[in-house]
């Protein structure tokens, strides 16, 4: 219901000084009771303002046609109003309040407005229809403004006006007295979006002008008035808001100009503070701006002081529009004349004591304070002040008569004006990326992107936005077709009161139901299915067809799901008011990438703060426009003529690493991106203690539609005290990290392509090659018969006189005995150099061969292990039953599958039974540990399936290093194939001799 006290923190936002009235409205039928007390009393003081004005009019009128000056206008000394009295709407009538400031009635009445008809809760306030209201008082209140930053015809009542054109921000530079939510830069109603946009500028069609300013109300003249006196005084009112803006933007420009004068002066002594060239940069073009403005402002003075409807302004304003020139050269120095004064501000200090303390002096018949302003707040004021000509002859143009002489001379202005805020947004990146805080410094938007957030125990795709000083946290609003998309603002922390907390600091992730990878896999060949379709839709409908959008929307929704539900590494953030918020990500390179945006900025002296509703409203409002990542990172966002990726293996030898400042415990990640999303592929082993390491390691990495490969450098923690609280929390430290994107024409060569990434003063040497998968999955016999890779099982088995062949046993007892936690263990790969060194070691059948295992790295193990069973001449599951299989595993059937999938063992040649019934209880084994491992079921399916049964001869056109459609569709059946076995109660082999009778013979 009411709240008093945000009620009254808004009232001394508006009304500086002035007590709060005290009002019980403890029901809405109170507050209802309220508001019509409130109407009443406004028009009865409207009635009062209207001949008060009707008064000033016709006395300014009279002396003007008797050829006397008017008396000056003086600033309002009415003395504040007396304390209210205090009001209990239950327990008696109403009674008549003593007269309040017509703002006061106001404020209440749009209050209770906007609580009662807007269906806002009643304790929820929002400032609307205030700040359009004319007033002679100290305070000054600013245009209203709507969601998108423009000025706003859209009032609560008709009775609102203002021409003070955002003279209110004088005092938001610097007086703490004066804070309210539209403190800030100057109004500036034609950047898109917000109020507080910079530096890219939009002048709006001159169809907008009626929805520039808010109409004159009826009730500011007294009824029967003409409209030319109407129009009169119109003009008047703006023109008087034009001097007083311009007077402030003046006193902005001279305080911005004070430190220049002397710093040239020390610039030839052989202490200077700035070079002249630094100096040129920083003050480029801001004395002529303050010379024309000026300027503007001595000869259009007396011309609002003796105003009357012969008085023309019209020359003055093309004057002032045909020197915007200088604008135009002052905007394109800008960025030169921030980053210029932010350098020499770190490298100086006393120039940094200068900057940050800059005095601007209040109006001349003020009694104001001079007020701190930094100087980046007053280099921003002319790229705010350069929209000012279009606001002001939009409004002039709207009360000029159209045969009055300044007419074509105002629209000739404002067409110029226009011309030029539309050749600026030419230039500047069409892309702003800054908005402005409430200090009137600069809000840049630092980086943006789609995370994915654990929120009430489930997840969510978020939109997250670094500013220089806060992160928030939005979510795409669902909106009708042709309506504009907007963000909506799930929470919002201050950069001075975000930390990260660390692994053994923070809370445990809440357990999820987490998606089974099957899930995972499914949806990729599902999405590798659509690809296809679409591809072949293309073919036949040259891209025109409906069943092509169609396939292509089924398409994104698969490719979103993927999305949301494959990230597992943790990205923690805490407030240190107390609420942590959760990220999952795919990455740990895009996990370090958000870490060390933030925790540079971190480094600045930031201060906490909170955001007003309607600050937080502009800022979210701002989020479309300023926003860098527009899409979800996945492939039905590409367009037609982008890369589709590289499909095959992209073999990779991690040379060597220099540049460590100091001995350490280096290890390398490498990381390719697949379905939008990346994933980690390879790790090389840890180097103690050493400034140098060489590792020469060679990894086979499978592509699914890669386009870059990342490589991380870590630090090897060994710090038992920091315990992972999450699976897949990562402690070890990162020291480097890079990416370099895949370049079909340089990595199918045939030959190794060297090269260098160089991440944080550290450069990682590396090789890599690519091969398409025709290549890759081809099994070819070895020409020599006496060895164990690429001979057929049987032949193996018969010399070794074992049932199973030697190396399958001594890979698995080795990796049973040290390798089943090993997390990744048969997916990660191992170092190519150690399995050929394994590889050869087996097929001369060395002696050593036990010492060459207890001592070589488990994921080289388990790699020979794939490699032998991959490079079989024939799978194991044989060619002749390939496709018997394939037609088993699709029968729908629970029976009619079983008996065929038994049947299909039992025909299997003696030794191929015998090696896979052995192989399958290792890999039950093995997913027995998957809490620890992470290998599941289907994780080890998915590496063992097509290695197992993989024909011998494929045609090539199932094939190719650009599109595995068709590959996909064979792999999903291959995966089914050893899924269906391992998640079948245990298989021996005696017993499928002794059932032959029971099963089928027709497959």
């Amino acid at each position: 219901m009411w709240d008093p006290e945000e009620f009254a923190a808004h009232w001394r936002a508006e009304f500086p000084g002035e007590e709060a009235p005290v009002m019980e409205l403890s029901s809405v039928d109170d507050m209802r009771l309220e508001l019509e007390r409130c109407r009443e009393k406004l028009k009865k003081l409207q009635q009062v303002l209207a001949e008060e004005k009707f008064k000033v009019f016709y006395l300014e009128s009279a002396l003007s046609r008797a050829g006397a000056k008017p008396v000056p206008r003086q600033r309002s000394k009415v003395p504040p109003p007396p304390p209210p009295k205090r009001v209990t709407v239950r327990e008696t009538p109403i009674p008549d309040r003593d007269f309040l400031h017509p703002d006061t009635e106001r404020f209440v009445l749009s209050n209770l407005i906007t609580g009662l008809e807007d269906g806002t809760p009643p304790g929820h306030l929002r400032r609307r229809g205030l700040g359009g209201l004319y007033r002679e008082s100290p305070g000054h209140s600013s245009p209203e403004r709507n969601s998108n930053g423009y000025l706003s015809s859209d009032r609560d009542d008709d009775d609102s006006i203002d021409f003070n054109y955002g003279t209110d921000h004088y005092d938001a530079e610097g007086n703490e007295e004066q804070k309210s939510s539209r403190e800030g830069s100057e109004t500036m109603p034609y950047i898109d979006e917000s109020p507080t946009m910079s530096p890219q500028l939009s002048a709006r069609s001159q169809d907008s002008v009626d929805g520039v300013s808010p109409t004159p109300t009826e009730g500011l003249l007294p009824e029967g008035e003409s409209e030319s006196d109407k129009g009169l005084l119109m003009r008047k009112l703006v023109l008087s808001g034009v001097l007083a803006s311009e007077e402030i933007y003046i006193n902005q420009l001279e305080a911005l100009l004070l430190p220049m004068k002397p710093l040239k002066a020390t610039a030839t002594t052989s202490q200077p503070v700035l070079t002249m060239q630094q100096i040129d940069a920083i003050f480029y073009k801001v004395q002529d701006i303050y010379e024309i403005h000026k300027d503007f402002y001595d000869t259009l003075y007396p011309c609002v002081q003796e105003f009357d409807n012969k008085t023309t302004v019209g020359h003055l304003f093309q004057k002032l529009v045909s020197q915007l020139g200088i604008y135009k050269a002052f905007v394109d120095n800008y960025k030169c004349a921030l980053e210029t004064a932010e350098k020499c501000g770190q490298c100086n200090n006393q120039f940094n004591k200068i900057s940050e303390d800059l005095k601007v002096k209040g109006p001349k018949d003020s009694k104001e304070q001079p007020t701190s302003v930094t100087m980046e707040a007053l280099l921003y004021k002319p790229i705010d002040r350069v929209t000012r000509s279009t606001l002001v002859l939009h409004d002039l143009l709207k009360h000029t008569p159209a045969d009055h002489p300044d007419y074509p001379l105002l629209q000739d202005a404002l067409r110029i004006s226009q011309n030029f805020l539309s050749s600026i947004n030419e230039d500047i990146d069409p892309r702003r990326t800054a908005v402005t805080t409430p200090k009137g410094e600069t809000r840049q938007l630092i980086k943006d992107g789609f995370l994915v957030e654990l929120s009430e125990n489930s997840r969510k795709l978020r939109h997250l936005f670094l500013f220089t000083d806060l992160l928030l946290c939005a979510k795409l609003k669902k909106t009708a077709v042709g309506k504009h998309q907007q963000y909506d603002c799930k929470w919002y922390i201050p950069l001075a009161d975000l930390v990260f907390p660390s692994a053994e600091e923070s809370e445990p992730i809440p357990q999820l139901h987490a998606t089974p990878d099957h899930e995972i896999e499914d949806m990729k060949a599902k999405i590798s299915v659509l690809k296809s379709e679409i591809q072949k839709e293309k073919k036949s409908n040259k891209g025109s067809s409906r069943a092509i959008e169609r396939l292509k929307k089924k398409m994104f929704e698969y490719e979103s799901w993927l999305l949301l539900f494959s990230p597992t590494i943790p990205f923690r953030i805490h407030n240190k008011n107390g609420k942590s918020y959760l990220f999952l990500l795919s990455s740990d390179y895009e996990r370090s990438e958000w870490r060390e945006a933030i925790q540079k900025l971190q480094k600045k002296d930031l201060q906490a703060f909170a955001l007003s509703t309607l600050e937080l409203q502009v800022l979210t409002g701002s989020c479309f426009k300023l926003r860098t990542v527009h899409n979800m990172p996945i492939i039905s966002n590409k367009d037609d003529d982008e890369s589709p990726g590289l499909y095959g293996f992209l073999h990779v030898i991690v040379h060597t690493a220099k540049g460590f400042s100091q001995p350490a415990n280096p290890y390398c990640t490498l990381e390719v991106d697949s379905f939008g999303y990346f994933v980690s592929k390879a790790k090389t082993r840890v180097f103690r203690d050493t400034t140098e390491p060489e590792w020469n390691e060679e990894f086979e990495i499978e592509l699914e539609g890669s386009q870059y490969l990342r490589i991380l450098c870590y630090e090897k923690c060994y710090d038992k005290s920091k315990i992972n609280k999450d699976n897949n929390e990562i402690v070890d430290r990162i020291m480097g990290k890079g990416q370099i994107l895949l370049d079909p024409q340089a990595v199918q060569s045939k030959n190794w392509h060297v090269d260098v990434i160089e991440m944080n003063g550290i450069k990682v040497e590396f090789s890599m090659k690519f091969s398409s998968r025709d290549m890759s999955l081809k099994r070819t016999p070895s020409k020599k018969q006496t060895g164990v890779f690429g001979v057929k099982i049987s032949v193996v088995t018969k010399r070794e006189r074992s049932k199973v062949p030697y190396i399958v046993r001594q890979c698995i007892e080795e990796v049973e005995k040290r390798g089943i936690e090993e997390v990744g263990i048969y997916r990660i790969s191992g170092v190519a150099t150690d399995i050929q060194a394994l590889k050869a070691a087996f097929d001369a059948n060395n002696k050593d061969i036990l010492m060459m295992l207890s001592d070589m790295d488990i994921n080289a193990i388990a790699g020979t292990l794939k490699l032998y069973f991959r490079e079989l001449p024939e799978p194991l599951l044989t060619d002749r039953l390939y496709l018997a299989f394939m037609e088993g595993i699709a029968l729908s059937d629970p029976a009619a599958k079983e008996n065929c999938m038994m049947h299909l063992l039992r025909s299997l040649p003696d030794p191929n039974l015998m090696t896979f019934l052995f192989l399958l209880q290792h890999l039950k084994r093995v997913a027995e540990k998957e809490p620890i491992n992470k290998m599941s079921l289907h994780n080890l399916a998915t590496v063992f399936g097509p290695t197992l049964l993989r024909p011998s001869e494929v045609e090539s056109k199932a094939h190719t290093n650009l599109a595995s459609d068709i590959w996909s569709h064979d792999v999903m059946a291959q995966v089914q194939v050893l899924l269906y076995y391992l998640q079948h109660p245990p298989i021996s082999f005696s017993e499928l001799k002794r059932n032959t009778l029971y099963y089928s013979t027709d497959v």
